[in-house]
């Protein structure tokens, strides 16, 4: 009981940020909205993800840039759509990803990583 306890004291901090994150400020009517921050450190932690998952699939060596802009929907999870610059050490392109996830599962799952 105890250990369930301190489980759930730990995961208190994660819960807390995101509900209160921009990045998962959604509209009420459903449907894509704008991420209001797209500097928040959350976002740029799905920006990696993405990155990172993109690399393992396709044998790449792409770093993140900077994330330019981003959407999110919510749907039994939230899906975020990220516009973002990552360069392989010669060349910057525009890329676009499309992450989804299920935080209170802790998944995260790659869908789209393409160059646009």
């Amino acid at each position: 009981m105890q250990q369930i306890q301190h489980f759930l004291v730990l995961l208190l901090p994660l819960f807390f940020h995101l509900i209160t994150s921009d990045a998962l400020k959604a509209s009420e009517d459903g449907g894509w909205s704008p991420i209001r921050n797209i500097h928040d450190p959350y976002v740029t932690q799905l920006a990696e993800f993405a990155v990172n998952e993109y690399n393992k699939q396709s044998k790449a060596s792409l770093k993140l840039v900077a994330v330019e802009s981003g959407d999110t929907e919510v749907a039994s999870g939230t899906t975020y759509r990220l516009l973002l610059k990552a360069t392989d050490g010669t060349f910057t392109k525009d890329y676009r990803a499309v992450v989804w996830e299920n935080a209170s599962q802790g998944f995260r799952k790659l869908d789209i990583f393409v160059a646009i």
